[in-house]
Parts: C-alpha cells; structure tokens; sequence
C-alpha cells in the first residue's frame, strides 16, 4: 500500500523540511524489515545529508498530514524543544461518527498504554498521562461531524482517544480500527492540516497548511 503512495515535500532547506505524509505511511521505521518504508527513509533517499533521526514528532499509521523533520543535529534539537514546550501550534481535521450537539469544548483526559492491548490506550484518570484538546465543530451531515482539533499536548493516540471516550466527544473518528468501528486498513478520518512553529536557525514563525484529502 505505501509503497505505491508518494511522499509531497512542502518545503525544504538544508536544515529542515515539512512534508505531507498520506494516510497508511509510518511516519518512523518500525521493527522487522516490512517496516522500513516510512516517512524518515524516503526524505532520507531524497535528502542525503540528512541525520540519521530526523523526526521531531510523530504521526498514527493512519494519520494523514503535515510533519516537520530536523535534517541537521542543532536544527532537530531546537523543533524538538519547541514541541517539549508545547510552543508548536497544531491543527487537525476530523471526521467523527454521529452528531455533536455542543458547538466547541476542551477535552482534558489522562491515558496511559494498555500493556496486554498495545498499542491501546485506556482512560486512567491515576497513572495516566494528561491529555489536553480544545476543538469546535466545522459541519454536520449525514450523521457525522466534521471537527476541528487543537491539541495543547501530543499523546499517543490523543485525538483518536479524546474523539472516541465518553468523557470525551463520545463519537469515534471514522475509520478508526482501534477506538471505533473501522477495519484494519481503513481510511481514517483524521488530518494534521495546520502546523506552526519557529525557523529553528531565523527565529521567524512559520505557517504550513495542507488541506484534508476528505
């Protein structure tokens, strides 16, 4: 299936670059030599000076969208302290089963891994780990919604999780095979569609855009 995807380069200089990654694409490689096709070996391929880790953050499997990638060592180390103090502005699109009746709302729920599910995540309000998403609704048909998401924090499966609990939106994202009704291989509706953050050598702010293939 990815191999037959295209990896798009948004943007590239010799310290940095934005990509968009598709849907059904490892954003890193993975165990075992079936996982080696991601986003870090194509930009690799095409970027050969790039360093060895280049990922600052990830996407899910099924998460389409934009993802940054330091390609220098300085340049990976000034955008990964820029999302370890949550200064990056993420959105993302999504569409969820059913209709939300509020309009807009923030989500703060604590999750951890379950061990005996992985890579499940489970509500756990104790040893969890906090969530935090504010969002608003774009549009309603056909019984589902369309939802914007900010995400102050970057979980595992934040989005998907806070979409899908009931202390949450209570409304699975569609597609999804882990928290809702979709099949492995699905399309998930799920999009980072907006990242903003800080030239790691200029200091000047960036914008990117890329609009949800849905």
């Amino acid at each position: 299936m990815c191999s037959q995807q295209n990896l798009e380069i948004l943007y590239l200089e010799p310290s940095f670059a934005v990509v968009n990654k598709p849907g059904g694409m490892l954003a890193v490689p993975g165990r075992g030599a079936d996982k080696q096709d991601c986003v870090v070996t194509r930009l690799q391929k095409k970027v050969s000076e790039c360093i060895t880790q280049p990922a600052v953050h990830r996407l899910d499997m099924a998460t389409s969208g934009l993802m940054v990638l330091g390609l220098t060592r300085t340049a990976h180390r000034h955008l990964s302290l820029q999302f370890e103090n949550r200064t990056v502005i993420k959105r993302y699109v999504a569409v969820v089963d059913g209709l939300v009746d509020a309009e807009a709302g923030r989500i703060e729920l604590a999750f951890r891994l379950d061990p005996d599910n992985r890579p499940h995540q489970v509500y756990d309000p104790e040893c969890g780990k906090l969530g935090v998403t504010k969002w608003r609704v774009l549009q309603r048909f056909q019984q589902r919604t369309k939802i914007e998401f900010f995400p102050a924090t970057g979980r595992t499966h934040q989005l998907r999780l806070h979409s899908s609990h009931s202390k949450g939106l209570g409304h699975p994202i569609v597609g999804d095979s882990l928290y809702g009704d979709g099949h492995r291989g699905d399309q998930m509706l799920l999009h980072a569609t907006g990242l903003q953050f800080v030239h790691p050598e200029t200091d000047r702010v960036l914008c990117f855009f890329s609009a949800p293939p849905f």
